[in-house]
């Protein structure tokens, strides 16, 4: 199943600026899900981090990949779209490369868990083959 950028609006809250994710490809019955952010110059982040030299910050790169993380939970587990995705733990984070503006962020999540409402995912972001970053990911839903 893949979803654009419309689509994924159904399922998140996120808006500009903070809608860090553009298209998703997902194999639910493998629990892997894949998202794709375009990262631009016009980034507002890229003002204060860094001027003269524009990196994407690290923890919006795992923002991005907890937002793929609940399109997928809300797709995959048939969750109601009045829900909300509430980020709960992030555990074994590392940042491998710099993002800049032009790269194009794949973000790789595989489901390991979902035990009394809690999903758990390890994340990989890349920048082509380039592993960037990559965390162990923890969300549950609340009403809105």
């Amino acid at each position: 199943m893949n979803l654009d950028t419309m689509q994924i609006m159904e399922y998140l809250p996120h808006r500009y600026p903070f809608l860090l994710v553009d298209r998703v490809e997902m194999e639910v019955e493998k629990g892997t899900v894949t998202g794709y952010k375009n990262v631009t110059i016009n980034e507002p982040f890229f003002q204060g981090h860094f001027p003269g030299h524009p990196i994407m910050p690290g923890v919006l790169i795992v923002e991005g990949m907890a937002q793929v993380g609940g399109v997928f939970s809300m797709v995959a587990n048939d969750i109601e779209k009045n829900k909300v995705t509430y980020f709960v733990g992030i555990d074994k984070a590392r940042f491998r490369k710099p993002v800049r503006p032009g790269d194009v962020l794949r973000m790789e999540l595989e489901m390991v868990s979902c035990r009394r409402g809690i999903y758990v995912f390890n994340g990989k972001a890349f920048v082509e083959d380039a592993l960037v970053a990559e965390a162990t990911l923890k969300a549950t839903f609340a009403d809105r």
